[in-house]
């Protein structure tokens, strides 16, 4: 019996780590880079910490109780769209270099172009956002952009390392179309392992301007999240990002709870002309993590945002809310408070330059 036990541990460690080395889990900071991890006065006792205490999940609730609730607890018939939701295939590579335009090409992945320079943020473009395929497909109609849709980018901007921003097949097979890679702290040691040349990355933690091209300038700002793509948790740096360009100023907002930071941003930043901020996936366990929608609306106040763009919904189902629940919420809200909060469809065209602009509540149809 013990030989059995034995051998099956030794088994299943095998197979832990033949699986945890796989591409799609991308590589371990090591050499210079983790020299300059252990030197960032955000790294301590062996790890990134956010500004403010965060635990992993709300109080009252239980971590054995949550996960048993999402993988075998009953589901709102509602989590996934009955039907193929409504999207719009824009051909990005004939778009106009003078034209200011942001494009959601679903969940958190959107094209961004102003001033005469591309950028692509968290592109997802593969039919899973997860590491296997099979697991956490991609609702029908929100899948209708691929990697080759790509055009050629100025510059590649990751947010944080999780898989359904940091897509291992989309990041690779475009990876000749891109300039410069735009990271947190960390999170180059996964391009580098695939195929990204050392010299193409701009990596850096809160705090660093970066000058861009086109008297552009990129400043990393905090976020309230965490990171883990391999065994070791909050290895690589999660981040949001100021973009000053000029002739706009826009708040990219990557995953994130509430927290302070926003206002601090906002006063240091703002009025930023859009606001570009998660909104779905959520649940009362996570929002330390995950903004609500009733969240998203007072960062986007504390941003001084004209114009909000809620983005993280409508393609996967990672929480257990129905699916088109966080743009009615949203929606709702923002009326409430009189914001402008523009709700394209994936694909559809967002005029940076046109300050009013109506989009149909497609998640209703």
């Amino acid at each position: 019996m013990i030989y059995w036990i034995i051998t099956t541990v030794a088994v299943l460690t095998v197979t832990f780590f033949i699986v945890i080395n796989m591409k799609a889990f991308g590589g371990a900071p090591k050499g210079k880079r983790l020299k300059r991890i252990r030197q960032s006065k955000l790294y301590k006792k062996r790890q990134f910490q956010n500004t403010s205490h965060t635990p992993s999940i709300t109080e009252g609730y239980k971590m054995s109780k949550v996960t048993f609730d999402f993988f075998f607890g009953k589901k709102d018939p509602l989590l996934k769209p009955l039907k193929e939701i409504p999207s719009l295939h824009t051909d990005l590579k004939n778009i106009d270099k003078n034209q200011d335009v942001f494009i959601w090409l679903g969940h958190s992945s959107y094209y961004l172009q102003t001033d005469g320079i591309s950028f692509l943020i968290d592109p997802v473009l593969s039919l899973y956002g997860s590491p296997f395929k099979y697991f956490n497909k991609a609702f029908k109609g929100s899948d209708i952009f691929k990697p080759k849709d790509i055009p050629n980018i100025d510059y590649l901007v990751i947010t944080h390392d999780h898989f359904d921003h940091l897509d291992y097949p989309t990041v690779e097979s475009i990876r000749d179309r891109m300039g410069m890679a735009i990271l947190p702290l960390g999170v180059g040691a996964h391009l580098e392992r695939w195929g990204y040349a050392e010299n193409s990355l701009i990596e850096e933690e809160w705090g660093t301007e970066v000058n861009l091209k086109n008297d552009m300038k990129i400043v990393f700002t905090p976020a309230r999240h965490f990171s883990g793509r391999r065994i070791r948790q909050n290895d690589t740096l999660w981040s949001s990002y100021v973009l000053i360009t000029p002739t706009k100023k826009i708040f990219l907002g990557g995953d994130s709870g509430y927290d302070s930071h926003f206002k601090t941003i906002g006063e240091q930043y703002g009025p930023f002309d859009y606001a570009i901020l998660e909104n779905g996936q959520y649940g009362e366990a996570w929002r330390y993590i995950h903004t609500l929608p009733e969240d998203v609306i007072q960062a986007g106040i504390d941003l001084k945002a004209e114009r909000i763009i809620p983005v993280h919904a409508a393609k996967f189902a990672l929480a257990l809310h129905p699916w088109n629940e966080p743009l009615q919420k949203i929606t709702a809200l923002g009326k409430e408070k009189k914001l402008n909060i523009l709700t394209p469809m994936i694909g559809e065209v967002v005029d940076l330059n046109q300050h009013e602009q109506q989009f149909t509540a497609w998640w209703e149809d």
